[in-house]
């Protein structure tokens, strides 16, 4: 299996999302030497698989979901660094923070797994 190039199942439109929005948020020095956060949107295309499904967690101030989805894409996703925050994505009107990502070279050329989890609406 490693050199199973899997790009024509992972770029055929019957199984790609298109449009997932990414929001990139990364702080620079500024002209006045001051920290200035950045925030730029994105848009891409990729698989999604779901990686838990969604959990219901209730707590004492509310109910909140939990849930997870791989992303299988050639856009560069970050699950953050000392400059740069977790990237954000929007996926079926749901909002998920990049929580990891590895390289899956084994399976063609620069595609990447980011696995995202459902960002907190509360708590």
């Amino acid at each position: 299996m490693p050199n199973l190039d899997v790009s024509d199942v992972l770029l055929d439109p019957d199984f790609m999302s298109k449009g997932i929005e990414c929001k990139k948020t990364a702080v620079v020095i500024g002209d006045n030497g001051r920290p200035e956060t950045t925030v730029t949107n994105h848009k891409f295309n990729g698989v999604v698989t779901s990686n838990d499904g969604f959990k219901l967690d209730r707590r004492t101030d509310g109910t909140v979901i939990k849930g997870a989805i791989n992303i299988h894409t050639r856009f560069v996703l970050s699950e953050g660094d000392e400059s740069h925050q977790a990237d954000e994505v929007t996926w079926q009107g749901r909002d998920y923070i990049v929580l990891q990502t590895k390289p899956n070279l084994q399976y063609g050329r620069g595609f990447t797994k980011a696995i995202c989890i459902l960002k907190p609406i509360s708590g």
